[in-house]
C-alpha cells in the first residue's frame, strides 16, 4: 500500500463530527421520547387526550427510528433538508403543548432540547432558524389559548405574556450557550483530527524510513557475506596453488632434466606431452588464483572482448558447462573501455554461469556485443526455460533465488558493482519459455563519443564435451 492509499484511508475512518454528533442527538430524541411517554401514560395528570398525545408521541418515535437506522449506517437522516426537520420539530412540540396544557405544558421544554440538538448538529445560522421557528410555534401556542374576558372578548391567560417573555429569553440563551458549546466542540474535534492526521502522517513516515533501512541493512549484508565467500575461496584457491605448485615445478624440472639427455623419438615425444600437461594445469591454477584474488576498482583501458573471454575461461571449469554450445558474436571496431576489468569480469562471469544454469545439455549460450547510442551492450542469451512472470520482478532482491543451491546474491550483487560505478547498468531484456536475455550497459567517455558498432554476422563457436 502506498503511502497516499493509507493516509487516505486513515482520513475516511477518522471519526466525522456530524456523524458524532448524529449519535449524540439521537439519543436525546430518545430521551425526550421515553420522558414523554411517561408524563402521558405513567404521571397521573390531568389529560384529556392521551389517544391522540400517543399517537403524536408515535410519530415521533418513528422519526426517531428512522434517524436511528441512518446513524448506524453512517449518515445523517435528512442532513440536505435541515429545515424541514427544524419544521416538524417546531409543529411536533406545539402540538404535543397544544394537547396537554397549552403554553403551561411541560413539553415546551422540549424547545430547549431541540435548539440543542440544532445546535450540536448543524450551523450556527441554521440553529438561529430554528430558534426563530421555534419561537413562532410557542408564540402561535400562547395566541391560541385565549379565554373569554368580561367584555365577551377573546384575551391571553394570565401570565401568558410572561411566559412568553421568559421562554424567548432562554430559547434565546439556550441557543447561545448550544451553538457556542457546539462551535467550541467543533473546533476541538477539528484540531484533535488534524492533530491525529499529522500523528498519521508522522507514522507512516517512521515505517517507510524503518523499511528503507531495513532494505539496505539485508542489501549491506547480502554484500558482506558475497565480500566473505570470496574472500574465502580466494584463501582457498591460493592454498591449492601454493600446495600443488610446488611439486608441479619439481615435475617440470625433473622432464626438463630428461628432455637434456639423449633419449629416443617416442621419450622424447611422451616428455613434451607431459610437459604439456603440466603447462596446462600451472595456467589453470594461475586463472583460479587470478580470479580469486580480491576485484581492483582502479579504472583501467580494456577490451570488452578480452574480458568476456576472459570469464568464458574462468566458466569453462564449471561442471554445468559441459554439453553446451557457446556462441559469441563480436562487433569489429568497438573502443577500449575504460573500467574495472575485475569487476566487469565478476559480473559477466555470474551472467553467464546463470545462463548455463538455466540451459540444459545440448542447449546454446549466446553471447553479443554491439555500440550503440554512445554505450557498449553485451547480451548474454540462453536457450533455458526462462523467468516467470512473477520471478521477473525479483530477480534483482537480495536473497532471492530459483536454483536450489543458490543464495540469490549473484544478480544483486553485480547490479550493485555496475550501478555504483557509475556508468553502467543491468537489465533483463526479455524472458519466456524459450529462453532469457540479460544485457550489460557500459561507457565511459571514449565510448561515448564514438561512431555506432552494429552486432556482427562473424560467429565463432565453441563446441562443449559432454
Amino acid at each position: 500500500m502506498s503511502h497516499d492509499e493509507a493516509l487516505s484511508r486513515t482520513s475516511n475512518e477518522t471519526p466525522r463530527w456530524d456523524l458524532a454528533a448524529e449519535t449524540i442527538t439521537v439519543r436525546i430524541r430518545w430521551f425526550g421520547l421515553c420522558v414523554g411517554y411517561a408524563l402521558v401514560n405513567v404521571l397521573e395528570r390531568d389529560i384529556h387526550n392521551h389517544a391522540v398525545m400517543n399517537a403524536i408521541l408515535t410519530l415521533g418515535a418513528v422519526y426517531a427510528l428512522l434517524d436511528t437506522v441512518w446513524s448506524i449506517r453512517g449518515k445523517v437522516f435528512l442532513s440536505r433538508a435541515p429545515l424541514i426537520v427544524a419544521v416538524m420539530e417546531a409543529v411536533f412540540i406545539g402540538l404535543l403543548c397544544y394537547f396537554d396544557q397549552g403554553a403551561e405544558s411541560p413539553f415546551r421544554y422540549y424547545y430547549f432540547l431541540s435548539l440543542l440538538v440544532f445546535a450540536l448538529r448543524y450551523s450556527r445560522w441554521l440553529t438561529y432558524s430554528t430558534f426563530t421557528l421555534h419561537s413562532l410555534s410557542f408564540a402561535t401556542l400562547v395566541l391560541v389559548n385565549r379565554v373569554p374576558g368580561p367584555d365577551g372578548g377573546l384575551h391571553l391567560v394570565a401570565g401568558s405574556g410572561e411566559t412568553l417573555l421568559l421562554m424567548l429569553i432562554f430559547m434565546g440563551w439556550v441557543t447561545w450557550a448550544g451553538t457556542s458549546l457546539g462551535g467550541l466542540l467543533q473546533n476541538a474535534g477539528g484540531r484533535l483530527r488534524q492533530m491525529n492526521d499529522k500523528l498519521t502522517q508522522n507514522q507512516l513516515l517512521l515505517e517507510q524510513r524503518i523499511a528503507e533501512r531495513t532494505q539496505e541493512l539485508q542489501e549491506s549484508q547480502a554484500q558482506l557475506v558475497q565480500q566473505e565467500k570470496h574472500a574465502a575461496f580466494g584463501l582457498l584457491a591460493a592454498g591449492i596453488a601454493h600446495e600443488v605448485g610446488n611439486p608441479l615445478a619439481a615435475i617440470s624440472s625433473l622432464v626438463q632434466m630428461l628432455n637434456r639427455r639423449p633419449t629416443d623419438e617416442y621419450t622424447r615425444e611422451k616428455l613434451s606431452l607431459v610437459d604439456d600437461q603440466l603447462r596446462r594445469i600451472q595456467r589453470t591454477l594461475r586463472e583460479l588464483v587470478d580470479f580469486s584474488r580480491p576485484a581492483t576498482t582502479q579504472k583501467s583501458k580494456c577490451d570488452i572482448h578480452e574480458i568476456i573471454d576472459a570469464a568464458l575461461n574462468i566458466a569453462k571449469y564449471y561442471k554445468r558447462k559441459k554439453g553446451k554450445k557457446i556462441v559469441t558474436r563480436y562487433a569489429e571496431g568497438i573502443p577500449l573501455l575504460r573500467a574495472a576489468r575485475d569487476q566487469l569480469v565478476q559480473i559477466l562471469l555470474n551472467l553467464i554461469l546463470n545462463a548455463m544454469d538455466a540451459t540444459d545439455e545440448g542447449g546454446t549460450i549466446e553471447i553479443s556485443t554491439q555500440l550503440k547510442d554512445g554505450t557498449i551492450e553485451v547480451a548474454i542469451s540462453d536457450d533455458g526455460h526462462g523467468i516467470s512472470a512473477e520471478n521477473q520482478q525479483r530477480i534483482f532482491q537480495p536473497y532471492f533465488t530459483t536454483k536450489e543451491t543458490g543464495t540469490g546474491l549473484g544478480l544483486f550483487v553485480c547490479r550493485g558493482i555496475i550501478e555504483q560505478a557509475g556508468e553502467g547498468r543491468i537489465e533483463l531484456r526479455e524472458s519466456s519459455s524459450a529462453g532469457t536475455t540479460f544485457v550489460v550497459y557500459v561507457t565511459c567517455e571514449v565510448v561515448r563519443i564514438h561512431p555506432d558498432v552494429l552486432e556482427s554476422e562473424a560467429v565463432r563457436t565453441e563446441m562443449t564435451t559432454p
